[in-house]
């Protein structure tokens, strides 16, 4: 690792003074000698000290530089170690992960991702907080976020984790009990459960071919669970709009039908997101790794 100088000319300093030789000493730091001058003159002007007698053809520390390398003594080491142990954290799957994650999505997929990855990395802790709302990654100190979204903060970074398409679906005793909806306006005529978090409020949306319809509905169950969404129209109370990630081993057993299958709706995309940063901490671009590896193809 090629360290900068975290004390505005300290290391040149030090560096001179060992060799009272400013060529020597620029050698050394793989620097030119007007650099390394540059960085001690600064040094003397920010401290107020002359630290240096020159001439041009030696270097002599004055009484002051001497008591001033003296003081130095041993804090250089220190931060290069500083600088170690912290890009450690940078390049090493060590620390803490935090995240945030939609619940329904956190709940019946990250589980056995995360074990997997705790397994394998035992230096690492995870902290994973479950949130429809947008988390400020920067502010709130979140490493990495997984959201359903459109667009994102233009400071982060987003990697596409697949799309998942929404769909209308019911129970068998719902529609045995009150018949299937051939079109989007017969949805007028059933009872809707509504994710009250659906970015297009109380309307739902369907494209079949050029054509477009919106149905204004008036549901009667309205939550900002998914999950819990599920559960209601599993027990048959009605007709509910969900993305696939959420009912897709319900389609297969049976427990939900989906309806209006010529009346696509749209997909949620997912992504994972994190602060732009051209060093991006290892925990977080192998977790992502993971993510998408172990992700059942069919999941979303």
């Amino acid at each position: 690792m090629k360290s900068l100088d975290p004390l505005e000319g300290i290391a040149a300093f030090l560096a001179v003074a060992r060799h009272l030789n400013f060529t020597r000493a620029a050698s050394e730091m793989g620097m030119s000698r007007a650099t390394i001058g540059a960085q001690v003159k600064a040094l003397e002007t920010k401290t107020g000290i002359r630290l240096l007698h020159r001439s041009t053809r030696n270097v002599v520390l004055t009484e002051a530089g001497q008591a001033y390398l003296e003081a130095l003594n041993g804090v250089l080491p220190q931060i290069r170690e500083a600088e170690r142990a912290a890009l450690s954290y940078q390049e090493e799957i060590v620390g803490r992960l935090k995240m945030s994650a939609p619940p329904d999505f956190g709940q019946l997929h990250l589980a056995p991702i995360i074990a997997e990855f705790l397994i394998e990395n035992p230096a690492l802790s995870i902290d994973l907080s479950f949130s429809h709302a947008s988390v400020n990654l920067i502010e709130d100190g979140y490493d990495l976020a997984i959201r359903g979204v459109i667009s994102v903060e233009p400071n982060l970074i987003t990697r596409h984790i697949g799309d998942s398409p929404l769909m209308i679906c019911a129970s068998p005793d719902y529609i045995t009990r009150h018949g299937v909806p051939k079109e989007p306006g017969d949805l007028a005529a059933h009872t809707l459960l509504h994710f009250s978090g659906l970015r297009w409020g109380n309307v739902w949306q369907f494209r079949n071919k050029e054509q477009t319809v919106r149905v204004p509905i008036a549901p009667r169950y309205r939550v900002n669970d998914g999950i819990s969404l599920r559960d209601v129209a599993i027990a048959g109370a009605g007709v509910t709009l969900l993305p696939r990630f959420q009912i897709g081993p319900d389609l297969k057993s049976g427990r939900l039908v989906q309806l209006l299958r010529d009346w696509p709706v749209g997909t949620v995309p997912v992504h994972a997101v994190y602060p732009a940063n051209k060093n991006i901490a290892s925990k977080v671009r192998r977790f992502t790794d993971l993510l998408v590896k172990r992700l059942p193809k069919d999941a979303l």
